[in-house]
């Protein structure tokens, strides 16, 4: 018990230490003004304020009015604001920390420590660690503690409340990778079990780390990778709709990519960007001229309306489909690659990745495998809070074109491969190997056919 009091003092007295160093900018009428003005954005333009029980959110909106003028620094008055924001449940609705803030909080970096945690079955697992301590702390290490609390517990008390997420899996995949997040100087202890089995004490501090080489290897990612498989099968990741640049690479491989007799498109990396440049090169990847792309809607707002009890209404935003014109018809000849063709997508597939998705939905030759994708979309409004944060709120309702939603749910995989422990013991990418088995085996069958 005296052990025990001594650790409690110890930990109190570092948070003590932490806290004198953070900054302390905000006024309280700055606290307030940043608090209102988010809730007058969200209560005029989310677009899902409808699944929001607006007694408890105004309740809530008071209740944090107090909150934040009571706050002791500005790190603590933008967690509550990410607090806040997160019982919206919305992926495309956020708190962005300030520069000077951002700048010191760390999540994987712990001096002399650096690792990332992943989520494996529900589990915080370290799949990747600095070099020097690949020995002292093996890939498969389960963090089960936190601070004298069980990681579940742990998650559930004090890291799933302050993130913003659409769907389960994402906010646990979030929590898990983000549960040792916090400002520089904050301490943890950890209780962890090896994969030999045996259990390991370890207390760790947020400070930069310099050692910079990973166990496995950190991946560098273009934004588009090729390689080639056997049996003329291509392989090309499309990582980022953010820049028309990968339009460019894509129509500089397409001479290459021609020569294939099946393809696998990877966009488990892809968290979105632009829709349209999605769509355009799902063009060179189907026989189509016309695609349909996801149905959206918006709150439109009248003051009368609201006068007679009407607070909102949504408006269906123009929808057409997409039709390919002479010219572009005539660019896309004999350029299409329209071959079997495996999509992987996971839960890092989002927005505007999702929305190529919807475009491509109903391809009989392309297949879907892998997990669920981050199953949020839409479009934010971006706004300033005091001394430099930022916040964004989600203003339009995106749908497959039938009306089905994908928004809370995310699209599923045809065929559901994750990755287990001893995938990342081993090193080995099972959504790759089953999208390349399915391949193989429909070239066997196309063959039996002939």
């Amino acid at each position: 018990m005296k052990m025990k009091r001594l650790v409690f003092f110890y930990l109190l007295l570092l948070s003590g230490m932490v806290y004198g160093q953070m900054p302390n900018k905000l006024t309280k009428e700055d606290k307030v003004y940043g608090l209102s003005k988010f809730w007058q954005e969200v209560n005029y333009n989310f677009v899902y304020l409808y699944k929001v029980d607006q007694l408890k959110w105004d309740e809530l909106y008071k209740e944090y009015i107090g909150k934040v003028q009571e706050s002791p620094n500005d790190y603590e008055y933008y967690r509550l604001m990410q607090r806040f924001c997160a019982s919206l449940k919305d992926g495309h609705t956020n708190i962005y920390f300030p520069k000077y803030i951002q700048e010191n909080v760390l999540n994987t970096h712990f001096g002399e420590y650096r690792f990332i945690l992943s989520n494996v079955g529900g589990k915080a697992i370290i799949t990747q660690i600095n070099n020097s301590k690949k020995d002292e702390l093996p890939i498969g290490s389960e963090i089960i503690s936190v601070n004298g609390i069980a990681t579940a517990d742990y998650l559930r008390e004090s890291i799933y409340p302050f993130i913003s997420a659409s769907t389960s899996y994402t906010l646990e995949d979030w929590g898990i990778s983000k549960m040792l997040e916090g400002y520089v100087g904050t301490s943890y202890d950890l209780q962890l079990i090896l994969p030999n089995g045996l259990e390991k004490q370890l207390t760790v501090t947020i400070a930069k780390s310099e050692e910079k080489e990973f166990f496995p290897g950190l991946q560098t990612r273009e934004l588009l990778e090729l390689k080639w498989y056997s049996n003329q099968t291509a392989y090309i990741s499309l990582n980022s709709f953010s820049d028309w640049e990968i339009m460019e690479m894509f129509r500089k491989k397409n001479k290459e990519l021609k020569q294939a007799k099946s393809l696998i498109i990877d966009l488990r990396n892809n968290g979105g960007g632009n829709t349209s440049i999605g769509k355009v090169i799902l063009h060179y990847l189907t026989e189509d001229t016309i695609f349909y792309g996801s149905k959206s809607q918006t709150r439109q707002h009248i003051a009368t309306f609201k006068a007679w009890g009407k607070d909102s209404y949504f408006y269906d935003l123009p929808f057409s489909p997409d039709t390919l014109g002479a010219g572009d018809k005539k660019l896309l000849r004999n350029k299409r690659i329209v071959v079997p063709t495996v999509l992987l997508i996971g839960h890092g597939t989002a927005s505007a990745a999702e929305d190529f998705l919807i475009y491509a939905d109903k391809q009989k030759h392309m297949t879907k495998i892998g997990e669920p994708t981050y199953g949020s979309t839409g479009q934010p409004l971006s706004f300033n809070l005091p001394e430099g944060g930022l916040a964004r709120v989600c203003t339009k309702k995106d749908t497959y074109p039938d009306g089905r939603e994908f928004v809370g749910v995310g699209i599923q995989p045809d065929i559901l491969v994750s990755k287990s422990l001893t995938d990342f013991l081993e090193n080995r990418d099972p959504a790759l190997e089953k999208a390349l088995e399915y391949l193989e085996k429909q070239k066997s069958e196309k063959l039996k056919v002939n």
